[in-house]
C-alpha cells in the first residue's frame, strides 16, 4: 500500500501543508550517438528536455548525470560545462541520465489554487443539490482522495490507485489536525502548518498504513 503525498487545502484555496510520503524517483538512462536528437534547455538552475521524447524521456525530464557523474545545474561534478559537453563531437558516444523533475513549493501552491475552483465547478454540476465536490480522481497511475470539513478545510491524498478505505485515513489526518494543529496555541487559521508535532504523527501514520493497511489504524 502506497501513499504518495498528503495535502491540506484551507476553505480559500490556499496549500497551507504538504507532505510527500512516497514520491518515486523516476529515471531514465540511455547512451546517445552524436547528434543528439533531444533538443535540451539550459536554464541557470537545470538542463531539461525542450523537445522530442526517447525511451521514456519525456519533454520536462531534467539531466541529473552525464556518464554517470552527477549534474548540478548546468555543471557536471568534474567541472565541465553541461553543453559544451553535449555539443561537442568527440564526447560521443555518450550516457545521460534524465530524471522527472521533482516540484517546487511555488508549482504545489498553483496547483492547489487550481484544484479549489474545479472543486467547486463540480459541486455546481451535480444533478443532486448540495453536492459535496470532488471526492476521488481516478487517474492510470495514481488517485487522488479529498474529503472537505464542514469549514471548507479539503484534505488530499495521493495514493496507488485501487485501495479502499481511504475515506478513514483522511478522517484519521483530520483528528490530528485538529489535535495538534488548531489546538497549538501559535498557530493561526488560514496560515501554512508548522507543526513539528503535527509532522511526526502523521509521518507515524502513513508509516503504520502501508505497513499494516488502513484497517489497522486504531489498533
Amino acid at each position: 500500500m502506497i501513499i504518495y503525498g498528503v495535502y491540506i487545502v484551507s476553505k480559500s484555496g490556499g496549500l497551507i501543508f504538504n507532505l510527500d510520503n512516497n514520491v518515486p524517483r523516476i529515471e531514465h538512462e540511455k547512451t546517445f550517438t552524436y547528434p543528439l536528437d533531444l533538443v535540451l534547455d539550459y536554464d541557470s538552475k537545470k538542463v531539461s528536455v525542450a523537445f522530442n521524447r526517447k525511451d521514456g524521456i519525456n519533454v520536462g525530464h531534467v539531466l541529473v548525470a552525464v556518464n554517470g557523474i552527477a549534474v548540478n545545474g548546468v555543471t557536471i561534478d568534474d567541472g565541465r560545462d553541461v553543453k559544451a559537453t553535449l555539443e561537442s563531437a568527440e564526447n560521443y558516444p555518450i550516457n545521460l541520465k534524465f530524471s522527472r523533475p521533482k516540484m517546487t513549493t511555488n508549482e504545489k501552491i498553483f496547483l492547489a489554487s487550481m484544484f479549489y475552483p474545479l472543486f467547486a465547478i463540480a459541486s455546481q454540476l451535480s444533478p443532486e443539490p448540495r453536492s459535496s465536490g470532488i471526492e476521488l480522481l481516478e487517474a492510470d497511475t495514481f488517485t487522488l482522495h479529498c474529503f472537505q470539513t464542514l469549514t471548507g478545510i479539503k484534505f488530499i491524498v495521493i495514493s496507488e490507485t485501487g485501495l479502499n478505505g481511504i475515506d478513514l485515513l483522511l478522517r484519521k489526518v483530520y483528528e490530528l489536525y485538529s489535535d495538534y494543529v488548531l489546538k497549538n496555541p501559535f498557530y493561526s487559521l488560514e496560515m501554512p502548518i508548522r507543526c513539528e508535532l503535527f509532522d511526526n504523527k502523521l509521518q507515524e501514520l502513513l508509516a503504520q498504513v502501508e505497513k499494516t493497511g488502513i484497517s489497522n489504524i486504531d489498533k
